[in-house]
């Protein structure tokens, strides 16, 4: 599912938590009307605190704060902060809370991550309030105004109003925001649309993408922690390679939350790279960012490339279609492959059979899960 293209926006690229993180409180602290936030990963801890803190000082200035968190995401947020939210007015409301029901609707998380500030200004990108993300996890926002941002607020609206969203906060609350006009009048130059998928049945992102990726004649160059692609996915990369694109993979090294995501996408690097796709670790630190480029075409947001969020996450992802930021992503890109071990496939083809196993067997264990629902 997906929104209209739309003229007329800025789109700001916000690379590390050094650069996003103090952007979304300055933001959180200019608000006029309202705060919207739509979080997966919400921990008691250091970031949690301070955005306790920024939302119950709006709140105590008459500006209407509501927090949309996942059920599953979430549980690592203390009772005690969840009392403190509530105390302050925040209007607080959980995607789906696990219950006695079936395996896949428990599976169904919301994956998003959005900040709206006044209908006027929007931060996506897959951060989180945990503290990871402050010194640990290398993670990419992007800041978003123009008109598109009447399309992330349609996007919150209809979740915060969803029957599956349980709470303290009415859910007509929603219904009572709109844009503010600069939102829709400022000509900032740059087109982008709002795309989203919500589990097996709407893949926007991914069709978007295989689409992209089908029409590209220059690069494609891929971000994501967790690289188990589909089959599909595999060979548009593999194709698009072969026939002369710049394709490379940005990928997590050694530092990663799930090591086992990472064998059981290993066991496809010996074809992409036999195709020509160039494949790189990144060593710094873990890296949680989920971002495309394809020639002067980007995606950023949520969704990783992996069968966890294309059949069962709710996710959403900013598109940019312009050569200005674009180069801006390029330039990214080209910083953190510096940093990264790239791949060589003569070494690949000779790598140990314990890590062979290692693939085969989380392997093997990621496509039963994958057969779940």
């Amino acid at each position: 599912m997906r929104g209209m293209w739309r003229e007329g926006n800025r789109f700001t690229l916000l690379p590390e938590a050094k650069r996003f993180l103090p952007e979304m409180f300055e933001a959180i602290g200019k608000a006029r009307s309202s705060i919207l936030i739509e979080l997966y990963l919400m921990e008691s801890g250091r970031l949690a605190d301070g955005l306790i803190e920024a939302l119950a000082e709006a709140a105590a200035q008459g500006i209407t704060v509501m927090l949309l968190l996942d059920g599953y995401g979430s549980r690592g947020l203390e009772d005690a902060d969840r009392q403190r939210l509530l105390a302050s007015g925040v209007a607080l409301r959980f995607f789906n809370p696990l219950g006695f029901h079936s395996l896949a609707r428990n599976l169904t998380r919301d994956h998003r991550k959005l900040l709206l500030i006044d209908g006027r200004v929007a931060f996506t990108g897959g951060f989180g309030a945990v503290d990871d993300f402050l010194d640990a996890w290398y993670e990419v926002a992007v800041r978003i105004e123009g008109p598109v941002v009447a399309d992330w607020m349609r996007l919150f609206a209809r979740l915060w109003d969803s029957p599956l969203s349980r709470g303290k906060g009415s859910p007509s609350l929603v219904r009572e925001l709109a844009p503010e006009a600069d939102s829709q009048e400022n000509d900032h130059g740059m087109r982008g649309r709002v795309i989203w998928g919500q589990g097996y049945r709407y893949q926007a992102i991914r069709h978007s993408l295989q689409r992209t990726l089908a029409s590209s004649s220059r690069r494609v160059w891929l971000c994501t922690p967790y690289f188990v692609p589909t089959l599909s996915l595999r060979m548009r990369l593999a194709r698009a390679a072969r026939r002369g694109v710049d394709v490379r993979l940005l990928l997590p090294g050694d530092a990663h939350d799930h090591p086992w995501v990472r064998y059981a996408g290993q066991r496809f690097y010996g074809r992409l790279l036999r195709a020509g796709v160039r494949i790189y670790e990144f060593q710094p630190n873990f890296i949680h960012a989920k971002f495309v480029l394809a020639d002067d075409w980007v995606s950023i947001g949520s969704c990783n490339f992996d069968h966890w969020s294309l059949q069962w996450n709710l996710e959403a992802n900013q598109e940019v279609d312009d050569a200005r930021f674009a180069g801006d992503v390029a330039t990214l890109f080209e910083r953190n492959f510096a940093t990264s071990r790239e791949i060589d496939p003569r070494q690949w083809a000779r790598r140990p059979w314990a890590q062979r196993i290692r693939e085969w067997l989380f392997g093997t264990f990621n496509a039963w899960l994958t057969r779940l629902r």
